[in-house]
């Protein structure tokens, strides 16, 4: 959420401007905590069209795992914060990334803490990045927290890497596959029809039904195109809503085959962010809040939302998120361990490490698996083409014999 505030500084002077925070409770906190006496905080969404925009404006994981190493080598070097930003500009070539390290450098002049400049950005700096590069500025280990930050990012990426090169290799034959559909529908279907109907006859089902589908296809290819890109941003916008986002996270993880993949991703991203806020001397209420928004489930988001209420009853964090299915008693039990030998750091990159090496045998074996389930529908695909347009011609052939 983002949160729009008028506030005064330790000096009496009146600042404005932004915050995101999971809610207006973090966000009030937030500027409290960068000794901000608030004034009005206002929450504003974003518009449909930054909803629904494909192309919002991003920063890549490597890009933020260079700035983030650059960072931590010159403030342990002492180079000042603000001189640091200032340096990087000259070798930043992400120009989204510049863009926001110019208003890094604005706000961190105007007298912000660079973790409260940074929470303005969410698209680049999630609640993890702030709530260490916050922890850090307290501490004094900021270089440290920066470093720690690289690591962690490397290997989120690492694992997004491995998903996408997944599936890499089916949408591209299923993508030739509807190139070659179409092409057949829009040029050779056509003129094949126009000679077929000439020589009259009887037609087999099959071919009557893509000769239909092609003079359809002629004449209102538009309409076809316009229909696919209204589905396609239909079911964006729907998914931006509280219903639609909520069915399609549940969807995800009882999919057939890759829903288990999802599960396990959760369940390292849960552990990988418990474990760095822990580490970072986040309080663990406050790091269970914040994970419960990056694990990017809301399924897995409440779950964990409601172990916080339970944790403030007197329960454990075990205790909390036991009975619940998405979480198996591998991570409630081993967690327990964490809590009871006061090593929940530790432990939580234990299982993080564990689940990110599933996700990686079952990429492996998801990858086998699609290989032969790709080939038959290429497979049926392309017989139902050939057919089509073999059976009538095999027909006229001997006819004519």
């Amino acid at each position: 959420m983002k949160f729009f505030y008028k506030a005064r500084d330790k000096d009496g002077q009146i600042k404005t401007g932004s915050v995101v925070a999971y809610d207006q409770g973090r966000a009030e906190e937030l500027l409290s905590e960068n000794g901000l006496l608030i004034i009005t905080l206002e929450e504003r969404n974003d518009s449909i069209f930054e909803r629904l925009n494909p192309f919002g404006r991003t920063v890549s994981s490597k890009d933020l795992v260079i700035f983030s190493r650059q960072m931590a080598t010159l403030i342990s070097a002492r180079v000042p914060i603000l001189q640091a930003l200032r340096i990087l500009l000259e070798q930043i070539t992400n120009k989204y990334l510049l863009s926001v390290l110019r208003d890094l450098i604005a706000s961190v002049e105007n007298g912000e803490s660079l973790s409260l400049a940074m929470s303005n950005h969410d698209k680049v700096f999630g609640n993890v990045y702030v709530s260490l590069v916050k922890s850090g500025e307290v501490s004094g280990t900021l270089d440290k927290s920066l470093v720690y930050l690289a690591d962690q990012l490397e290997k989120d990426y690492e694992l997004k890497r491995k998903v996408k090169g997944a599936m890499t290799y089916p949408i591209f034959v299923l993508s030739a596959l509807g190139v070659v559909g179409v092409l057949m529908f829009k040029f050779i279907l056509p003129n094949l029809t126009a000679v077929l109907e000439e020589q009259g006859g009887e037609l087999p089902a099959i071919s009557r039904g893509l000769i239909a589908f092609s003079k359809f296809f002629d004449q209102f290819w538009w309409m076809v195109i316009l229909g696919i890109a209204g589905v396609i941003l239909g079911a964006r916008f729907y998914i931006t809503t509280v219903t639609g986002r909520y069915m399609w996270d549940r969807m995800k993880i009882h999919l057939p085959i890759i829903g288990n993949i999802f599960k396990k991703i959760y369940l390292a991203r849960f552990s990988r962010n418990l474990s760095t806020l822990v580490l970072g001397g986040i309080p663990i209420l406050k790091s269970l809040q914040i994970v419960s928004e990056i694990v990017n489930n809301v399924i897995y988001r409440d779950i964990i939302l409601e172990s916080v209420g339970k944790i403030e009853a007197g329960k454990s964090i075990s205790e909390g998120l036991s009975g619940h299915s998405e979480f198996p008693s591998l991570v409630t039990q081993m967690l327990r361990v964490g809590e009871q030998t006061a090593q929940l750091d530790d432990i939580s990159a234990k299982l993080a490490g564990f689940y990110e090496k599933e996700v990686d045998a079952k990429i492996s074996t998801l990858t086998t698996l699609l290989e032969p389930i790709i080939m038959i529908i290429l497979g049926l695909g392309v017989g139902v083409l050939v057919a089509g347009i073999l059976l009538p011609i095999y027909n006229l052939a001997s006819t004519a014999g």
